[in-house]
């Protein structure tokens, strides 16, 4: 369904109320039919949508399901708008598209969440797949409402048709439950593709046993997807005992050069975030990598698409609530995405992709020192912090919502840490992203020095380290020599001041560049 802007006293009047939440969140402009939208870490902009029953699609960016067709990348996310009416369904699918994952559109919804009565009174993750001239949408109905689950299953597998991936049609005869032996109130995020060993379609369901409630990737097959028959297979990947995770979500699976890839996020335990796993065969069996993790906590429902020559992997930086440093992380924000690249030893790194790169190169800034403590020096764009018994700082002037930094960062000792700070308020309280050389990881900690995110990195003393951090509003992505992103969530930083710091540490950060866009 293609949706016409309705120009109303109450669109004038939350078109001002975006532009408040605008100071927090990075949204898009209405511009003809289609909205632009003018940041490279989008939300929904702010616009009313629909003809019958309208409704203002004001909100954030959730699990997001990639999909690459005919040159362009239709980038489906599960919609969390800011106000859900009374009554009505949640989660719907709505769409971006881009080109070159720096520049988007908004398309508005296309697929609507259904009716109390219905399987997808909201919808959950799911993966477009095509098959011959059509195109079919499986997703996750959910329907948790009491009269609904005395006879169905919380959740199923459902599907929408297309023929040009912009009008879908749902298949009310499809529905696919838990089979015997697996848990049907968590049955979620089909993940299809078409799997060449075995000359079928393959689909992964996030699923737990019954009895057991282990946490299991299920498979099923299908010889033709049209016919609407799929075939429960064994489990392509079941949880360890180490692990022991609750739940593998929005599961994803990839070949790289001659390994396989099988990405999952989870959110249960002490280890949340998106995962990954390898091998030789589609089959298995995947083993862990010592460093499992694509990105860190804030970071959320990593699934990948290529354009035939990259890999790309899009994921969601979550928000806090109450929406300041000290909040507590919430489900949905800003989209992010990540070019994976592949390591020597068959691992995988991340960076960010170098549209994404080129478009914070057009304009050179000059770091403004605001404040320098005693034991630190400067001298020409190379920054000498000795805070091995005192911190030592240096602080510079803010630079507003779009900038990239780019430093080489040298530690001298194997202990301690060196890093960034964002100030979060005008009084001197600060978020900081520093490299931990004794605990082999990069980390967050906000204002409360409460560490929020953490990425295992083994960082050697005496070696310099490219770091580039690309910052639009409180997203915050800091990259290790492109093979590393923790993604921040950091209210605050486009308005305060920022800087460099050493705890413990003695380090050296030297040609420091600022650039930012046109």
């Amino acid at each position: 369904m293609k949706y016409r802007n309705i120009i109303t006293i109450a669109f004038v009047f939350f078109s001002l109320v975006s532009c408040s939440q605008d100071e927090t969140y990075i949204g898009g402009s209405i511009s003809g039919g289609n909205s632009e939208i003018t940041s490279v870490f989008p939300v929904p902009p702010a616009q009313w949508m629909g003809a019958n029953d309208p409704y203002y699609s004001a909100g954030y960016t959730g699990d997001i399901m990639p999909f690459f067709d005919n040159g362009k990348f239709h980038i489906y996310f599960l919609h969390d708008a800011q106000n859900k009416p009374a009554g009505k369904g949640f989660h719907d699918i709505h769409e971006y598209q881009s080109t070159d994952l720096a520049h988007f559109t908004y398309e508005g919804q296309t697929i609507p969440y259904g009716t109390t009565l219905e399987p997808d009174f909201a919808i959950g993750t799911g993966s477009v797949v095509k098959v011959g001239n059509l195109y079919y949408f499986y997703y996750t109905g959910h329907n948790e409402t009491p009269a609904f689950v005395q006879s169905n299953a919380r959740e199923s597998v459902l599907c929408a048709a297309s023929s040009d991936l912009k009008n879908w049609t749902k298949v009310p005869s499809f529905k696919i439950t838990a089979p015997a032996g697996y848990y049907n109130y968590d049955f979620r995020d089909p993940h299809v593709f078409y799997n060449d060993e075995l000359k079928k379609y393959s689909m992964l369901v996030s699923t737990q046993t019954e009895p057991g409630r282990k946490a299991v990737l299920l498979h099923f097959t299908s010889a033709d997807p049209a016919s609407g028959k799929w075939d429960v297979q064994a489990p392509i990947y079941t949880t360890t005992p180490e692990d022991n995770y609750l739940m593998m979500e929005c599961a994803d699976i990839f070949k790289m050069g001659s390994n396989w890839y099988l990405i999952f996020s989870e959110n249960w335990s002490g280890n949340k975030g998106t995962h990954y796993r390898i091998s030789s065969s589609i089959t298995g069996p995947w083993t862990k990598p010592e460093n499992d993790r694509i990105d860190g906590e804030y970071f959320y429902a990593g699934k990948t698409a290529s354009d035939g020559n990259k890999r790309y992997v899009f994921g969601w930086n979550a928000r806090k609530t109450p929406e300041n440093d000290l909040g507590n992380k919430d489900w949905a924000g800003n989209m992010v995405i990540h070019e994976l690249t592949q390591n020597s030893d068959g691992t995988l790194g991340t960076q960010s992709p170098k549209s994404v790169k080129d478009l914070f190169s057009k304009k050179s800034a000059t770091a403004e020192v605001d404040a320098i403590s005693a034991n630190a020096t400067a001298n020409n764009g190379t920054y000498s912090l000795s805070g091995e018994t005192e911190k030592a700082m240096v602080t510079f002037k803010s630079f507003g919502k779009k900038v990239k930094i780019k430093a080489e960062v040298t530690l001298a000792k194997a202990s301690g840490t060196t890093g960034f700070v964002f100030h979060t308020n005008d009084k001197g309280s600060y978020y900081k992203v520093v490299l931990d050389i004794a605990n082999s990881k990069i980390s967050g900690y906000n204002s409360a020095s409460q560490e929020v995110t953490r990425l295992p990195f083994a960082f050697q003393t005496n070696v310099k380290y490219d770091v580039e951090i690309i910052t639009e509003g409180s997203v915050v992505v800091v990259c290790i020599n492109g093979k590393a992103a923790l993604t921040n969530r950091i209210y605050g930083r486009d308005k305060n001041k920022w800087g460099l710091i050493a705890e413990g540490q003695t380090s050296t950060i030297s040609n420091l560049q600022i650039t930012q866009p046109e």
